[in-house]
């Protein structure tokens, strides 16, 4: 077997140990692979690198097209981004994957049956990182959903169920308040879900299905969700099948995928050896079964799960009365290697022989364009008086325009016209300005608006333009409107 080119980080705090214990495993169980060691994290952030990586660690990427990351500490303070989504958006990483399973009885869990796949969006939503002071009292994050950005990750979803035999992808959203943005996201799945037609389909409002999800996680199988929801969800889920220390992690793109653990750098750990190599681990076995190297991922795999129920253990999961023997990172690493080509006997021996290294290339429908009409705009304001009534009644007077002032919000409720006392409010103003009787208007209607607003002396945040898709209205309602 020609050895695989990968990039490795050995990262910060237990990183260096973890990562040496990795590869001690994988390379004991035969790996072939060709190992360019790169430096990113802690110590690139200090050398004044706000990324955490430097120029040539992506020329090493974009080569090898293969990351096994261990964790890193991103100094405190402003002015650091976090190297996992730089290296996730720059490289494409669409698509986050985590298996969470329970190794009851020989780890503590509450759902000694739990099997649960979550495949989290990794590019978009919330952690796009926009984000605006708009007034002195209230602050913006940007949520960004698009059609492309959803039909990757829920395709990707169902071909991975289809791959490894899953029987039911669920859907997660909160589109019962976000219409336009996680509607979107549901509206796709729904849409990609007919071309599966063996695969059982659902969807949950994220709330109610995270409940369920802590609960009764033997419900789900395989569960797709946007950025900041899998993100918080995927961890609770390692947690309760049993712990964060134990999960690995793929982030995968069309081109280059990334493996590492889930948990952090743990500094106070650093150079104990009492870290416990799993999550790491685990995240290199999924390596393994992406490169081709199945044989070798399953060796591993069922070595490891040989170790678990042999009760040999780390600080983090020992318990006395199921543990057999508490073991260093060094120890836990030779007690795997000692055991390679063994099985497990209570646990489930997994196979991962038969898997192809095949890329799940996602074929994106093409979308027609929409005949798309501008019928209004909102105009962000910035205003110190609280009075809706007199801001609404004064710009009803003030402006002279195809456009009617339709509406005012504030965070997002409607305060004008007939808007309630009760309702308290920022300094933060959304103005509905619409064509008269549903005309259409154009930019310079929409430009003259705003001039004006600035001759009268209003402060101008922002604007939205308002838009009709094929006769569809695609912008949100105000609150109690």
């Amino acid at each position: 077997m020609q050895a695989q080119p990968i990039t490795v980080a050995y990262g910060d705090g237990i990183g260096p140990e973890i990562m040496q214990a990795t590869l001690d495993i994988i390379l004991a169980a035969g790996a072939q692979l060709a190992i360019d060691t790169i430096e990113i994290g802690e110590a690139v952030y200090l050398r004044g690198n706000t990324a955490g990586i430097d120029p040539s660690a992506w020329d090493s990427l974009r080569r090898t097209k293969v990351f096994l990351k261990a964790p890193i500490t991103t100094p405190q303070g402003g002015g650091f981004k976090s190297l996992n989504v730089t290296t996730r958006k720059m490289l494409g990483l669409y698509a986050n994957i985590r298996p969470c399973v329970s190794y009851s009885p020989y780890v503590h869990t509450k759902h000694p049956v739990m099997d649960v796949v979550i495949i989290r969006e990794n590019e978009e939503d919330l952690y796009a990182g926009i984000e605006h002071q708009q007034t002195p009292e209230v602050v913006q994050c940007l949520k960004l959903i698009s059609r492309p950005g959803c039909e990757k990750i829920v395709r990707y979803a169902f071909e991975y169920a289809r791959r490894y035999g899953r029987k039911k992808v669920t859907c997660f959203t909160k589109d019962n308040i976000m219409k336009q943005t996680d509607g979107l996201f549901h509206r796709v799945f729904d849409e990609v879900g007919v071309e599966y037609p063996e695969l059982e389909k659902e969807h949950w409002i994220v709330d109610i299905g995270a409940a369920k999800l802590a609960d009764t996680p033997e419900l789900f199988d395989v569960i797709v969700m946007p950025n900041l929801y899998g993100d918080i969800l995927s961890d609770v889920a390692a947690q309760i099948a049993g712990s964060v220390g134990l999960a690995g992690s793929a982030n995968i793109g069309e081109e280059v995928a990334m493996f590492e653990a889930i948990h952090g750098s743990a500094p106070r750990r650093a150079g104990q050896n009492l870290a416990n190599p799993s999550g790491l681990l685990l995240g290199a076995v999924m390596m393994l079964v992406h490169i081709g190297q199945g044989a070798v991922a399953e060796k591993v795999h069922n070595a490891w799960l040989k170790t678990l129920e042999d009760g040999v253990h780390t600080y983090d999961i020992f318990e006395p009365g199921v543990s057999t023997e508490k073991v260093g990172t060094r120890e836990f690493a030779q007690a795997v290697i000692s055991r390679l080509g063994q099985l497990p006997t209570q646990l489930r021996p997994v196979s991962y022989a038969a898997a192809k290294a095949e890329p799940m290339t996602m074929k994106l429908k093409q979308q027609a364009d929409p005949k798309i009409d501008l019928v209004g705009v909102d105009i962000f304001l910035h205003h110190n008086d609280r009075d809706a009534n007199q801001l609404g009644n004064t710009l009803k007077a003030t402006i002279q325009s195809k456009m009617d002032l339709s509406m005012i919000t504030n965070r997002g409720v409607k305060v004008w016209p007939g808007g309630l006392p009760e309702t308290f409010c920022t300094d933060h103003w959304r103005c509905r300005f619409k064509g008269h009787d549903g005309q259409f208007v154009n930019y310079n209607d929409v430009i003259a608006i705003q001039q004006q607003l600035t001759e009268a002396g209003y402060s101008i945040i922002k604007t939205e333009n308002l838009y009709h898709f094929d006769d569809v209205p695609m912008f949100s309602a105000g609150q109690g409107a």
